[in-house]
């Protein structure tokens, strides 16, 4: 009896250590989207140097250069929630709290060692330096030499390709001014395409404007929604209905 018990449940007792050594998980999926407006389904994304390998979700693997990619973003779609009585969608708009996206002498140099120079950007970019600062704390934590593993780099975390759209290039993205410069430039030009609009122009920040015209909004990502409820919680901002 006790060496039937054992024999017929041993399997399941492997599969419960395997699991527990974490060796079952979801396979990673992401969108590779490049300059050109093509997208790529891949099982995996690493940036080295100035390449960018992609194991493609169909199989097989490419190299390509890093400045081609424009975005990578976790394939996890979000079914948008039912559709609020319009009068709820009213209550909430005007409840939300205002964050004015352009520059005002009254606003606050940001803390930090790097507050002096974002403040100084985003003035001649006539940003909201708080809503600069909110979102560096967000993408590199105000690390000037942050390297994502999908290749984003320095303060902003700006790819290649974004910062070249902007005037900086690759060698230069670790350099706190030339990063603030490119990535304060890009957030402004959102603004002019957003306006007053900050949760849109932080979901472009995140996962393109292109998306976010695409979707009318915030994209189903939730990579991207998690983003913009981050910054807003920096901001001491609540998020409306996404």
């Amino acid at each position: 009896m006790h060496r039937s018990w054992t024999l017929a449940f041993s399997p399941l007792l492997a599969l419960g250590a395997f699991l527990a050594l974490g060796h079952w998980a979801p396979a990673r999926a992401e969108l590779v989207i490049l300059v050109d407006g093509n997208v790529m389904k891949a099982a995996d994304f690493e940036a080295v140097g100035d390449q960018a390998r992609v194991t493609l979700a169909s199989g097989g693997r490419i190299t390509l250069p890093i400045d081609r990619v424009d975005r990578v973003l976790d394939d996890e779609y979000t079914p948008p929630p039912p559709e609020p009585p319009p009068a709820a969608v009213a209550a909430l708009e005007a409840a939300k709290p205002a964050m004015m996206l352009q520059f005002e002498e009254s606003q606050k140099i940001p803390d930090g060692p790097y507050g002096p120079m974002i403040y100084e950007a985003s003035r001649r970019h006539a940003l909201n330096p708080q809503v600069v600062a909110a979102l560096i704390h967000t993408e590199s934590a105000g690390n000037p030499r942050a390297v994502s593993r999908k290749g984003a780099r320095g303060l902003m975390q700006l790819m290649p390709a974004t910062a070249e759209r902007f005037g900086v290039h690759l060698e230069k993205l670790n350099d706190p001014k030339e990063n603030l410069e490119a990535g304060i430039r890009y957030l402004s030009w959102l603004v002019e395409q957003f306006p007053n609009d900050l949760s849109k122009v932080l979901a472009a920040y995140n996962a393109g404007e292109n998306a976010v015209w695409r979707y009318g909004g915030i994209p189903p990502y939730r990579e991207t929604r998690d983003y913009v409820k981050r910054i807003y919680t920096t901001l001491g901002l609540t998020v409306g209905r996404m």
